[in-house]
């Protein structure tokens, strides 16, 4: 089978529903506009040939113009129907539409002939009367009281002349603005024989259609104060309903609802008004309607689209979804549930409804239109307007669009669909309406298309199979439950839409998507967490299934969603600020620096004015993530503010205390989660707040308990988050100082705990660990040019120089290490004379001072006398020997060197193995007491695994990554 052309290709929507973008403002057609317009005022369907192309010829509304027709034109046969008529159905049943054909029937009688309509009312006429009526029906004179546009007592000259009651209106109208007729008649305004000598005279057949009666006779004529003039429209509407029985070829046509489809509060006079004026319709005509809820369909494709579908895209069409309607899975558990009609005789109502499915076609007939307060015909124009024009556009842009229009195919994503649904009459209640104006927001779409909960589950879900099929799947049946729900009670006491309704709804014309993936998108939807807020289950009893209803009852977890959508990037990023600055312990370090971001600034910026460059303090650097993160892709502003903040770089801050500060980062990946659970956090914390919560002890109690869940989340998270510890590093003394980093990949590890961070550190060698720091250490990092260099130098150089590492206990560290250097004669403390000082404590050390310097333990040496090797060579001291001419030599010798080759070549490669293999042989023979350095390597990803684990057997913190 050939693939079925969709709609929009095979249907164009009228230019007027184009024009108005899908909300046709004249759905509610005004007789007065028809009769009286001009100019721009003057609507289409005030031209004879327009209102045949939209309008459908329903057999009712046939009838009643044929009758019409026949009274006209018949005659002398005009009794063969009846003069006086009533439309009484309610609120938006076409009576107006109705009253406008019957109009264009005698003004225009010739142009409507030429329409279906016309045609059809014509040929009924013919078979009452058993001949052809004349083609102008013998031109009759048409007078119509637009009762909804006539105030009581205050005439318009244009329309009434020198008229100020209704029969000097209507006597006005009927002698065409004849002064002397209209003055010859004018005092008989209950007289019921000059009313029909006033009528005989005008020589040809009279339609009166009096429109909307009771807006003029209702509380219109309380509101004049002129008791003599209700009397006087009161005894033209006796006479007149009177007389047009007795005059030949005189029709009237009035609409009056019936008051048990009057919603119109009246006074006491009113409605005495209304009870007389109803016996007297019944006395003297007959009751009609023009519209039944089956011929909706007709009259929305006549309404909305240009032409009729094509027997073979009909054909098409049905094939297409013939595949789920017969599939065994489908038929069992859905479509052979369905009770509703449609299911059976799927192919007759898709030729009827077409482009609309039958499914919502059979809501919109048999549930909406018998509901009060729906205007039938005109609500359900107006949403299936907005619908198609909005669909129209999807398509258009190269979007997903139904192959028929289902209940889950309304866009409540279109500002008019979604209105002319609310403000259809479906719901009665001002606050419910707003309600579910909310609930269409949050809980299924945006205006905007990309947020409310069932469009996220859409937008969010992994790639399936169907996906390209079904891509509003969620959206699909949360709005088909949205439908169902807003009209409150269903038939039988049923609430919303049963799991059996909603899978239909959800199907499309591919087995692609199965029955188990309609079960999957209605098992989201109801998910608690992620689905709907408002939604409610009600468990099915006695083998029905369950049914889902949308809820206006505030729910602890429908407050906590609105309270989520009202939070911003800003209160999230702030909370996040919050959390890490309190989260962020010092450990070792001195000193705890929170760097709050700036919107206004670049993270260099940020960190030029952060007043970070702190004297002799060891300081962990806390980044706020909001604007500082790495990896993924986002991190190159802060790894180059990073640079500029250790001294690096062209654009390199002026810094001298560089080395002693350490930052901590949130990874990106991580923050982003961090985010979500910050979110979580505070709309919680809202929760609380919200009046409704305040007052409920219970709901208090599961809020709170709710709020500590989600801060306990959101704690772990953000420590997670912060993976990365940056610092600058010079592990050879001789080589370049550079950015070093150091990624926590345990999430037992966290850089907010600076202890975490400080032993991390010591096992690169950038710190020393508690007790670590002694004289052989002490001696280790002296160089030679620290010897005759004032104390206060030395101490600086443990802050300022990266080939240092930090000490945790500061200068109290250094202190205690240089007079234990001295009592261990490994160092003297000299003044500026050379002559050696005396300490007796570690408090006597001055580490402040700038004539104090540090001498090696030979009195012929200081500053000057100390060889090129550094402070382990000094002579005298333990583990040195001489040589065979009686020369002092050093025990130990500090070696370093930097290895960078790539080992590509042979050559090179065993070059650097025996490198390798020397040092081996001198660590396994115990040559030698300390190793300090950084190695990099690449190696094959089949060895890494082996060298790390080596490494950390020996408590190496060791980091890897793909090359």
């Amino acid at each position: 089978m050939t693939k079925a052309k969709p709609w929009w290709e095979e249907l164009a929507l009228r230019p007027e529903v184009v024009d108005a973008s899908g909300a046709i403002d004249d759905v509610q057609m005004s007789l007065f506009r028809a009769v009286y317009g001009t100019g721009d005022a003057r609507p289409q369907y005030a031209n004879a040939d327009y209102f045949g192309e939209i309008t459908h010829p329903t057999g009712q509304l046939i009838d009643l113009l044929a009758k019409i027709a026949v009274r006209l034109g018949g005659g002398g046969d005009y009794t063969r129907a009846p003069a006086l008529t009533r439309l009484n159905q309610g609120m938006g049943g076409g009576k107006s539409h109705a009253c406008i054909g019957a109009w264009h029937l005698a003004a225009h009688a010739e142009e409507l002939a030429a329409t279906d309509i016309g045609r059809e009312a014509m040929a009924a006429a013919a078979e009452i009367l058993g001949r052809q009526l004349p083609p102008d029906l013998q031109r009759p004179h048409v007078v119509v009281l637009s009762c909804d546009n006539m105030t009581p007592g205050a005439p318009v000259q244009e329309l009434d002349g020198p008229a100020e009651n209704l029969w000097e209106r209507f006597l006005w109208r009927l002698v065409d603005k004849d002064y002397s007729a209209y003055e010859t008649y004018r005092p008989f305004f209950n007289d019921k024989s000059k009313m029909v000598e006033a009528i005989a005279s005008v020589g040809r057949p009279v339609l009166i259609i009096a429109d909307e009666i009771m807006d003029y006779v209702g509380n219109g004529l309380d509101g004049t104060k002129k008791p003599e003039l209700v009397a006087q429209d009161k005894g033209f509407l006796r006479a007149v309903l009177d007389a047009v029985n007795d005059v030949p070829n005189v029709a009237m046509l009035v609409v009056m609802i019936s008051s048990e489809h009057d919603m119109m509060a009246l006074s006491a006079g009113a409605a005495e008004r209304r009870d007389e004026l109803h016996g007297l319709l019944e006395r003297n005509g007959r009751p009609a309607t023009v519209n039944e809820n089956a011929d909706f369909a007709a009259i929305l494709r006549r309404r909305l689209f240009e032409g009729a579908p094509s027997a073979s895209v009909l054909d098409r069409t049905k094939a297409a979804y013939r595949s789920v309607l017969d599939d065994s899975a489908w038929k069992r558990d859905v479509f052979g549930a369905l009770a509703d009609p449609w299911v059976s005789t799927f192919d007759i109502e898709v030729a009827r409804t077409y482009p609309f499915h039958p499914q919502l076609m059979h809501l919109a007939e048999h549930e909406w239109a018998n509901l009060a307060g729906f205007q039938r015909v005109r609500s359900t124009i107006r949403i299936f307007a907005a619908t198609a024009y909005a669909l129209e556009r999807r398509a258009s842009r190269g979007e997903w669009v139904p192959l028929l229009i289902g209940p889950g195919d309304l866009p409540l994503s279109d500002d008019s669909v979604r209105e002319s649904i609310l403000g259809s009459g479906l719901i009665m209640d001002a606050k419910a309406e707003a309600n579910y104006r909310s609930l269409a927001q949050n809980d299924i779409v945006s205006l905007t298309d990309d947020a409310g909960s069932a469009r996220r589950l859409d937008l969010d879900r992994e790639q399936t199979l169907w996906a390209d099929l079904n891509p509003r799947a969620a959206e699909r049946a949360a709005t088909t439950i949205f439908l169902s729900s807003i009209v409150g009670a269903r038939g039988q006491g049923r609430r919303g839409a049963s799991s059996v309704e909603v899978r239909a709804a959800t199907s499309v014309p591919d087995l692609t998507f199965g029955l188990a993936d309609a079960d999957g998108v209605l098992r989201d939807v109801a998910d608690p967490e992620t689905g709907l807020a408002a939604l409610e289950v009600i468990a099915g009893k006695g083998g029905q299934p369950p049914r889902y209803y949308l809820s206006t009852r505030q729910t602890l977890t429908m407050i906590v969603r609105a309270i989520r959508n009202t939070i911003t990037d800003d209160d999230r990023d702030a909370a996040l600020a919050d959390f890490a600055e309190r989260l962020a312990v010092t450990g070792p370090f001195r000193r705890k620096i929170f760097v709050p971001n700036d919107a206004d600034r670049t993270p260099l910026e940020i960190l030029a004015a952060a007043g970070i460059d702190d004297a002799r303090v060891t300081r962990v650097v806390v980044l706020d993530p909001a604007g500082f993160s790495l990896r993924n892709g986002l991190e190159a502003e802060t790894i180059d503010a990073l640079e500029a903040a250790f001294g690096l770089g062209e654009r390199r801050l002026p810094v001298e205390w560089s080395s002693s500060a350490v930052f901590v980062i949130a990874n990106t990946q991580r923050r982003a989660h961090a985010r979500k659970l910050a979110i979580e956090h505070l709309a919680w914390e809202g929760a609380l707040e919200a009046p409704e919560v305040l007052s409920d002890e219970s709901l208090k109690e599961q809020a709170i308990s709710k709020r500590n869940e989600a801060r306990k989340q959101l704690e772990t998270g953000l420590r997670r988050a912060f993976q990365h510890v940056v610092f600058l590093a010079q592990p050879d003394p001789d080589g370049e100082r550079f950015r070093d980093e150091i990624t926590f990949d345990s999430e037992a590890l966290t850089a907010l705990d600076g202890t975490q961070v400080w032993k991390a550190l010591v096992e690169c060698q950038k710190a020393f660990d508690v007790g670590q720091f002694g004289v052989k250490a002490l001696l280790h990092n002296l160089r030679a040019g620290d010897y005759g260099r004032p104390l206060s130098e030395v101490r600086d150089s443990f802050w300022q120089a990266p080939r240092l590492p930090l000490l945790p206990g500061g200068e109290a560290d250094l202190r205690q290490a240089i007079f234990d250097a001295v009592q261990e004669s490994e160092l003297r403390i000299v003044d500026g004379s050379d002559d050696e000082v005396a300490v007796t404590g570690p408090n006597e050390i001055n580490l402040s001072s700038s004539g104090l310097r540090l001498a090696s333990p030979s009195s012929g040496e200081g500053a000057d006398g100390v060889d090129e090797t550094g402070g382990d060579e000094s002579g005298g001291r333990e583990g040195e020997g001489t040589d065979d001419g009686g020369e002092l030599v050093a025990a130990e010798k500090v070696v370093s060197f930097t290895l960078m080759k790539p080992l590509a070549d042979p050559d090179t490669s065993e070059g650097v193995a025996q490198v390798f293999v020397k040092l081996y042989e001198i660590v396994d023979g115990g040559a030698a007491s300390h190793v300090q350095g950084s190695i990099q390597i690449v190696v094959s990803a089949d060895e890494a695994p082996s060298l790390i684990a080596r490494a950390e057997e020996l408590g190496i913190n060791v980091t890897s990554r793909d090359q």
